[in-house]
């Protein structure tokens, strides 16, 4: 069997401080940021909906169809869209608002491509099962024996197109096929358990993954680059206590977005960790931010270019 340092990264617990702050600075994703919570939620601990049933349906029994349905889905949730999304950054600190809305602690664990392994006969199968028997063995600590939640885990798995690729896809070498299975019969193994784990798919290619994993995914969020309004926001927040107009982040929003001829504007990122970090060193040491050097950086930078999101042939 296989280390935990082979398959993961540092396991971590939630809410923490640095977490916590990236996911409050994840702004203009308010609204995917509320489902998820009702997803998060309701995947890892379904006792929260016979507490509301009680409130607001009295009459319907817990193991009503409607609500068996909801408990048989695999805790599943992929993140897909473009680079620079947020994607990443949300899966590895959601669980920070799922600790406080649960009132427990979360334990994030984050996979490492290595899993895919060398391309030995029968490796990344075993792997892949290694890294599902130790998620599983910690999520069944969450729950209490009398059933009360005690804790969630939450399994993040980044460029999941290099793990689950289509079975479709005609170069697709065979032990890359017994690992997508190794990795469908994880998933079912825990679909409708109640074992409280939750899996994160995060990938720039909705396309390239095997049809088989997006049919079992309980939610799929779909991520995009910022419009004007969610840039806006981003903008104020980062610039904030810099005494900007309203006109100068009016321009700015202009200069981030896209343009006539079918440029992309910016990502969540660009913003985040090429602008406003570019525009802080070209003022220091010197000059004061002002607004004609926002706009000149805001100018030169080009956006990441769009990832193309195809499946493999």
């Amino acid at each position: 069997m296989s280390s935990d340092n082979e398959l993961f990264h540092p396991v971590i617990t939630l809410p923490d401080e640095i977490r916590k702050g990236r996911y409050a600075r994840l702004v203009g994703l308010d609204e995917v940021k509320t489902r998820l919570r009702k997803e998060a939620a309701v995947l890892a601990d379904p006792s929260v909906l016979a507490r509301w049933a009680s409130r607001h349906h009295p009459n319907v029994a817990a193991d009503d169809q409607a609500f068996t349905l909801l408990r048989d889905r695999a805790p599943l949730i992929l993140f897909a869209g473009d680079v620079g999304s947020g994607k990443s950054a949300l899966a590895e600190s959601f669980g920070c608002d799922l600790a406080e809305v649960l009132d427990i602690e979360v334990t994030l664990f984050r996979l490492k491509l290595t899993t895919r392994g060398t391309g030995h006969v029968g490796e990344m199968t075993a792997l892949v099962g290694d890294a599902f028997a130790t998620v599983i063995a910690e999520a069944k600590l969450g729950r209490s024996s009398s059933g009360k939640l005690r804790g969630v885990t939450v399994l993040v798995i980044d460029e999941a197109d290099a793990l689950v690729q289509s079975r479709e896809a005609t170069q697709m070498h065979h032990e890359d096929r017994a690992g997508v299975n190794a990795f469908l019969a994880g998933i079912d193994d825990i679909a409708g358990s109640g074992i409280p784990l939750l899996v994160v798919m995060c990938t720039n290619r909705l396309a390239a993954l095997d049809p088989a994993v997006k049919r079992r995914a309980a939610a799929i969020f779909e991520f995009g680059r910022p419009n004007d309004g969610q840039r806006r926001k981003v903008l104020q927040n980062a610039f904030a206590g810099f005494d900007l107009t309203d006109e100068t982040i009016d321009k700015l929003v202009l200069a981030t977005g896209g343009r006539a001829d079918g440029r992309p504007g910016y990502t969540y990122s660009d913003i985040t960790q090429r602008l406003v970090p570019s525009v802080i060193l070209a003022a220091y040491p010197d000059t004061a931010i002002t607004a004609d050097l926002l706009l000149a950086v805001a100018e030169d930078l080009q956006p990441t270019p769009p990832f193309d999101d195809r499946a493999a042939a």
